[in-house]
């Protein structure tokens, strides 16, 4: 098997990892989350259930078609960066939903969304119009980490 394929096999396994990973642990304490004080910048519910699907999607294209255009080195900065990030985002969704750490908590998330920026660089030299489809999840991590801190602020 060529490279370049084994290359977007381990993005789109990680992108199922993160998936089911972070489904785990969001649906793990319902009543606890929705007792907190919110930040008032969060976005309705609904948001929600729009972005993340549209997310998950467009990282599983992405890691395909970055395979495709990159160099292996390249390729390999983009699995790294992409796993550590996905490393981060679980990180926080275990310890925000499960012990309730909202000290660990934002601070993984704001891991995941600098980690996220060599993603999105090495994925817009891959392909132009990925890059331009993964704007909306960094600009997703970035307010989910914000939401983060804000949750650590208020409860």
């Amino acid at each position: 098997m060529e490279t370049k394929y084994l290359f977007a096999g381990a993005g789109i396994l990680l992108v199922l990892i993160y998936a089911f990973g972070s489904g785990i642990w969001v649906s793990s304490s319902p009543g606890w989350y929705s007792s907190l004080n919110r930040p008032p910048w969060q976005p309705p519910s609904y948001i929600f259930g729009i972005i993340w699907p549209y997310n998950f999607m467009v990282l599983g294209i992405a890691s395909y078609q970055v395979s495709l255009s990159l160099t292996k080195f390249e390729n390999i900065l983009w699995l790294v960066f992409f796993g550590l990030s996905v490393a981060a985002a679980l990180t926080w969704a275990y310890q925000f939903y499960v012990p309730h750490n909202l000290t660990l908590a934002p601070i993984a998330l704001t891991l995941c969304a600098l980690l996220t920026l060599p993603v999105l660089y090495l994925t817009f030299k891959a392909t132009l119009l990925m890059g331009l489809l993964l704007i909306p999840y960094q600009i997703w991590v970035a307010i989910a980490a914000s939401l983060a801190w804000g949750y650590s602020t208020r409860n």
